[in-house]
């Protein structure tokens, strides 16, 4: 497998920074991997299960989201709608590069902005999301409520995410609250595959219930039994790539 880096113009004109993982051989198809809340392109989810399904003949594109890791912009300024545009520019980043995406992977909120990105990615025929919510707002749980308040009453506030401080914008909680993911997922008109570990701590999974319920054939559940929600060990990690190989294989275009 070569790995190497990625870096392409987002939707609102930020340099994002991206890692390209190739198999040894010609890939089969290409994907897109969006990462969780703050978590960026290298958390152990993003990493481990690109390089499983680079291993396994799927060529990945893992990248920051403007305003983490080493993507340009400011994170007070980000948005799920600007994350989606971001998804979208990767996904024609990678066709400009001959490279074009077949299959879309979300982790957690990446799995949200996926489902909300796949309808203005021609080239996606599958999509796969791991922990994700149902609804986009559901990430103000993370959020204490003092803080959620404080940011509708001052404007922005900063609040602890993970152990690390963000600022967040009202504009972020506004725009959380305007989005209709069922609808999104409802006319997704893609294959759908939701992955969830009935243990999730973080994101209940009555959310792939709400995901699986909301959505139209082809739509298939797999649960990932006693996964934690940022698929810690990589033998989720690795389990997890392993049935998106199988699974998508039915869905994808024959390589040629």
């Amino acid at each position: 497998m070569v790995e190497h880096a990625f870096e392409f113009e987002g939707a609102r004109g930020y340099t994002l920074s991206g890692r390209l993982h190739e198999p040894e051989a010609s890939p089969a198809h290409w994907a897109v991997f969006a990462h969780c809340f703050t978590c960026g392109k290298d958390s152990l989810a993003s990493s481990r299960i690109a390089r499983a399904l680079a291993k396994h003949g799927i060529g990945v594109l893992r990248f920051d989201f403007a305003g983490l890791g080493n993507s340009g912009g400011s994170f007070a300024d980000s948005s799920f709608a600007a994350d989606v545009e971001d998804l979208v520019a990767a996904s024609r980043a990678l066709s400009a590069a001959g490279k074009a995406p077949a299959l879309l992977i979300g982790h957690s909120f990446g799995g949200a902005a996926a489902l909300a990105a796949a309808s203005a990615m021609p080239d996606v025929r599958a999509v796969a999301t791991i922990g994700a919510p149902a609804a986009v707002k559901h990430i103000l749980k993370q959020f204490d409520p003092d803080s959620v308040e404080k940011i509708k009453t001052l404007g922005e506030a900063e609040v602890l995410l993970a152990g690390r401080p963000f600022v967040v914008k009202k504009t972020f909680v506004d725009d959380l609250e305007r989005h209709d993911l069922a609808a999104s997922i409802a006319n997704l008109g893609r294959a759908l595959l939701v992955m969830h570990s009935p243990r999730d701590t973080t994101v209940d999974i009555q959310n792939a219930n709400q995901i699986f319920t909301a959505a139209r054939h082809p739509k298939s559940f797999i649960s990932l039994d006693d996964a934690d929600h940022l698929m810690r060990k990589s033998a989720d990690a690795e389990y997890a790539a392993k049935l998106i190989v199988a699974w998508s294989s039915r869905y994808l275009p024959a390589a040629g």
